[in-house]
């Protein structure tokens, strides 16, 4: 369910630390990157692939990187799958703001649901060579509340 959030900037702060020391976070081997395809080709899932997604143009498909994706950019990939009952809202824009001022880059999140784990779910995308800091900002945050990181 998604949740609306009345508080204070320090609340906000606070409860997504919460948030963030109590999800699952899960750094993905590999290299990914994105296949396109055209909107009346809709692309075969192979089960390789971590998202699909489209717009009114065409189909993305998130899978590992291989040589014949010679010319598209390679990105790390980690993922949060977070408790059925915390309140996540607006983790996507602070996470991603942590890391811009941290790393200097933006990143992309592509959201799904699996409500045997708690609902939602975000897959996030960095750079490939920026991978390593990017957890590393994640594990600082994590770890103001040690007691919960798992």
């Amino acid at each position: 369910m998604v949740s609306v959030s009345r508080e204070r900037p320090e609340q906000t702060e606070e409860r997504l630390q919460r948030v963030i020391a109590q999800a699952d976070v899960l750094v993905h081997d590999g290299v990914w990157c994105f296949e396109e395809f055209p909107i009346d080709q809709p692309p075969v899932l192979t089960g390789d692939e971590l998202a699909v997604v489209r717009d009114d143009q065409s189909w993305s498909r998130l899978v590992p990187y291989s040589q014949e994706h010679e010319h598209v950019e390679r990105f790390g990939i980690f993922s949060f799958h977070f408790p059925s009952e915390l309140d996540n809202s607006g983790f996507v824009g602070w996470l991603a703001s942590h890391l811009k001022v941290r790393l200097g880059t933006g990143v992309f999140v592509i959201c799904g649901s699996n409500r045997a784990r708690g609902g939602i779910y975000d897959y996030w995308g960095c750079p490939v060579d920026l991978l390593d800091e990017a957890v590393a900002v994640v594990k600082a945050l994590r770890a103001a509340f040690p007691d919960m990181d798992s």
